[in-house]
């Protein structure tokens, strides 16, 4: 019966790279009506024709947005304000917004005054990724079981959140949860921002190459796993959350030196009372 909500949605997807492709991949197992794509990359269009994720693939949005009643935005934050400037006269009256990016404060702010009357912007993030770029690394398992994140504002008509949070949970979301927008940037730095952050740090302190192949095990590999990164939209999310991200880099660097200390002065049971701590919090996380 969920399914059957859905099958009268005509959706654009603008961006078919990891994400896009993955949110193709789900509607049409969704059997939504019609599923178009917008991608400046003829070779990316053709393939998902192709692959049949998606019933037809433009290099303009103009045509596709005027028919969508919903419009997936998986490109960058700078992007997305560009997007909705070219176009803001093409939607679709009564047509919803919706898109992935990782900070939403200043993007807000920024879109919704250039934003139509006529048109809602459900600002959503999805907590599922890869490392990887491009339509070859979509998977429509990339979202079972992850977390889904909607940051409500004035702005927003309840009907349309709850069409997003619906379908976000019918392509296999497991939780889905609506987060004041403060709270999610300065959640967000620590969760997300932060871990690339420390991988990205330690993968580039490496002193040993090309010997250090051969010491590598399981927890090396998972702490910097997350360390092969797309440059430009993780600088993008780094410098538009600066102001959330610095002070938590401030803490760990605290806890880090606190360690060190401990190390320093041969406390081997304040050491280990470091150890229970950390173990008790990370048994705390489902």
């Amino acid at each position: 019966m969920i399914k059957e909500k859905f099958t009268n949605l005509k959706i654009t997807i603008v961006g078919l790279g990891v994400i896009g492709g993955s949110f193709a991949k789900s509607l049409k197992a969704l059997n939504v009506d019609k599923v178009w794509a917008v991608d400046l990359d003829d070779k990316t269009l053709v393939k998902a024709e192709e692959l049949g994720i998606i019933d037809k693939g433009y290099k303009d949005a103009s045509e596709p947005i005027q028919k969508s009643d919903l419009i997936i935005l998986c490109i960058y934050p700078k992007q997305i304000i560009e997007f909705i400037q070219m176009y803001k006269n093409k939607f679709k009256n009564n047509s919803i917004i919706t898109d992935v990016t990782g900070i939403k404060n200043g993007y807000i702010k920024a879109i919704n005054p250039i934003l139509p009357e006529s048109v809602d912007f459900v600002f959503g993030h999805p907590m599922a990724g890869r490392e990887k770029k491009g339509i070859d690394f979509s998977s429509r398992e990339v979202f079972q079981g992850a977390n889904y994140l909607i940051t409500p504002n004035k702005r927003n008509e309840e009907e349309n959140i709850k069409l997003i949070e619906e379908l976000v949970l019918a392509m296999g979301f497991k939780r889905v949860s609506r987060v004041d927008v403060d709270k999610h940037d300065e959640i967000i730095s620590y969760t997300s921002q932060l871990p690339h952050a420390i991988a990205v740090s330690l993968i580039n302190s490496d002193e040993w190459a090309p010997e250090i192949d051969l010491f590598i095990g399981d927890s090396y590999r998972e702490l910097t796993r997350i360390a092969r990164i797309n440059e430009d939209l993780w600088c993008e999310l780094f410098m538009g959350n600066k102001e959330n991200l610095i002070p938590q880099i401030e803490l760990f660097e605290n806890k880090i030196r606190e360690l060190k200390d401990y190390l320093i002065n041969g406390d081997e049971e304040k050491l280990k009372e470091l150890f229970r701590e950390s173990t008790k919090r990370r048994e705390k996380i489902t």
